[in-house]
């Protein structure tokens, strides 16, 4: 499978997946912990994905979203965008509507 499959699958297989430096517990930049309060904020269940565990997926998410920088957001398989692109949508009043209306929310 290639590499380009593998991140195709890990994107279609969730509702919505943050592709990030290090873990929701242990972020290893202040983007990824940046994205990582906003979507705990909006209480987003979420898969992440260390690309800093495979070189091969920390590559490939580059060219998968045309986007050079990383962490990446993406809900039912589209790209939103990074922490500042996820930061102005969430001032904005975006991602919280997008989370109602895609039902996005953890169960209480």
């Amino acid at each position: 499978m290639s590499v380009h499959e593998r991140i195709e699958e890990i994107v279609k297989g969730n509702d919505v997946v943050l592709f990030m430096k290090g873990s929701p517990l242990f972020p290893q930049c202040g983007f990824s912990s940046k994205a990582i309060a906003i979507l705990d904020h909006l209480n987003v269940a979420y898969e992440s994905v260390d690309v800093l565990q495979d070189m091969e997926i920390r590559a490939g998410i580059k060219d998968y979203s045309d986007w050079p920088t990383i962490p990446q957001l993406y809900v039912k398989g589209e790209f939103l965008g990074g922490s500042d692109i996820m930061m102005e949508m969430y001032e904005a009043g975006e991602l919280q509507e997008i989370v109602e209306t895609e039902g996005l929310a953890k169960p209480v």
